[in-house]
Order: structure tokens, then C-alpha cells, then sequence
């Protein structure tokens, strides 16, 4: 497997998880304020997982263009 497939098949999944952590910090926010204490943990991980989503789809671009 070529790195530019490789890496499309690591977005594929990290573009699940940061959706999921999305959903995640939807959920959390509908039930306030029950579980309020959780806002900077489940925001923190959504932050992370898009942030690295960000990153690898900036070094797919970058292999894509060289």
C-alpha cells in the first residue's frame, strides 16, 4: 500500500472518531447541566481529534501536490 493510501485509509478513521467526539460533545451539551463537570475532558478530546485529523489531511495534501 502506497503512503498516500495509507494515510486516506487513517483520515477514513480519524475523520469517524473526531465525528463521533463531535457527537459526543453535542450530547453532553444537550443534558446539561447534568454531567457539566465533563465539559473540559469531552472538549479537550474533541479538540484532539481534530486537530490530528487537521494535520494528516495537511500531509495528504502535501504528498498529493509533491
Amino acid at each position: 500500500m502506497t503512503d498516500i493510501a495509507a494515510l486516506k485509509d487513517e483520515i477514513k478513521k480519524l475523520n469517524a472518531r473526531a465525528t463521533a467526539k463531535k457527537m459526543d460533545l453535542h450530547d453532553l451539551s444537550e443534558e446539561l447541566p447534568v454531567s457539566w463537570e465533563r465539559i473540559p475532558e469531552v472538549a479537550q478530546e474533541t479538540f484532539d481529534a481534530f486537530k490530528l485529523l487537521a494535520e494528516k489531511r495537511a500531509r495528504l495534501k502535501a504528498l498529493e501536490t509533491a
